[in-house]
């Protein structure tokens, strides 16, 4: 097992598993993993200790109303950055923000229900004290999902 925090062949081995097959028991898992039964349930709640994050599934912000997505900029000032980051989370629009380096200093994810919508949010997000400037730009289409499995795939020496 690695012991730098890492995921080694094995461990990504279980998580490619995981992606693929989310529902299986311990023993599919190993099975599949071709490793024991013992050494997947400790490998997995290793794992579940550090480098997994959420189990939750991806849902589809249009299916529950929130059709657009965009990416607003923010300056900030820097003493406020975490009663920034604590208003954020409290905007239920606001999918995850990154700390970024550059002019800005945050990439906020966003979903909103229509352009008058967005508007409001990215007000909201203006308003918080300490956003000092915001930019927004629309997600027109997206050319590549969120994944995972080709760094698993590379990671666990499957190409």
């Amino acid at each position: 097992m690695p012991q730098d925090g890492f995921v080694d062949a094995v461990d990504a081995r279980i998580l490619l598993e995981l992606a693929e097959h989310p529902r299986a028991t311990t023993l599919a898992i190993a099975d599949r993993a071709g490793i024991s039964r013992n050494t997947a349930q400790t490998r997995i709640a290793r794992l579940e200790a550090g480098s997994l994050d959420s189990f939750e599934r991806r849902i589809s912000p249009a299916a529950l109303g929130y059709p657009l997505t965009a990416f607003i900029t923010a300056q900030v000032t820097q003493r406020l950055l975490d009663e920034v980051a604590a208003a954020l989370a409290g905007v239920p629009e606001v999918l995850e923000v990154q700390g970024i380096s550059g002019p800005v200093d945050l990439m906020v994810h966003v979903v909103a229900r229509d352009a008058d919508d967005l508007y409001r949010i990215a007000g909201l997000i203006l308003a918080i004290p300490g956003v000092e400037r915001t930019n927004t730009a629309l997600v027109m289409r997206q050319l590549v999902d969120y994944r995972i499995k080709p760094l698993l795939h590379q990671a666990a020496g499957l190409g």
